[in-house]
């Protein structure tokens, strides 16, 4: 199944081929660039196809240890009630990471969203694939970029991140349902409840009735910015909000 999104234009709707993209994108970079990992600059073996990141430096990606919160899937003791997302409202019902934000995994997502690698989401979109809210029936929903921070990166890692990630599990992607209504601050130097803060009111959606949507972002940290967005896409009329992330920040 190939992937699609459906984007406004005057007169209709342009639905753009992302399968077909990314194929004519993946062919310009095996003519112009040696098969080497980005990370780790080794030469990728011939097992690996043409990816990006090699096998070893997959390997090193280390998962979100169980057991986990069963609403935000951070790691806890099972004797213990979870920190993380209590007096969360109940907007976002469940979220769930494939790696911890450690050396390898943090590269990664460097390349992703500093260094224009995009194509690197294929290797973290095949490690998300068993992600619990990935099931029949969800639309994918990438968290919107600001307009600034996209016209200066080229693109949305997110939305790239989904369209990988619609490609690995077949479902479809859904860009026109969630929006950015402003510009926010950075949040890598903000405390939990600046972050909330900074975020709230940032994303409206549009007719999302009986939608059941799988927010996809590159890392979870608090969840501040996946909680707006659901609380968006639940005012909007959708029926069920949960979450994917590659990454998970690890607590202190």
């Amino acid at each position: 199944m190939r992937p699609s999104a459906e984007l406004p234009r005057r007169g209709g709707a342009l639905r753009v081929d992302w399968g077909g993209l990314l194929a004519v994108a993946r062919g310009v970079e095996r003519w112009l660039l040696p098969g080497e990992c980005v990370l780790c600059r080794r030469g990728v073996a011939a097992g690996d196809g043409d990816a990006l990141v090699c096998g070893i430096c997959r390997s090193r990606w280390r998962s979100v240890p169980d057991p986990v919160c069963g609403r935000c899937g951070e790691p806890q003791d099972l004797d213990e009630s979870c920190r993380m997302c209590v007096g969360w409202p109940d907007g976002l019902t469940r979220v769930r990471s494939a790696v911890r934000l450690e050396e390898g995994a943090r590269d990664v997502v460097h390349r992703l969203k500093y260094e224009g690698w995009w194509r690197v989401t294929e290797a973290m979109a095949l490690r998300m694939k068993g992600l619990e809210p990935l099931t029949a029936g969800v639309s994918l929903i990438p968290i919107p970029l600001a307009r600034r921070r996209e016209r200066l990166r080229g693109y949305n890692q997110s939305e790239r991140l989904a369209v990988a990630l619609a490609g690995a599990v077949g479902l479809p992607v859904r860009t026109e349902l969630l929006r950015r209504t402003r510009e926010t601050t950075t949040q890598t130097a903000l405390t939990p409840d600046e972050r909330r803060a900074n975020v709230t009111g940032a994303f409206a959606a549009g007719d999302a009735r009986g939608v059941r949507a799988v927010l996809v972002d590159d890392v979870f940290t608090t969840g501040a910015t996946l909680l707006a967005a659901a609380e968006a896409l639940r005012a909007g009329g959708a029926e069920q909000v949960e979450a994917v992330t590659f990454a998970r920040a690890v607590s202190i």
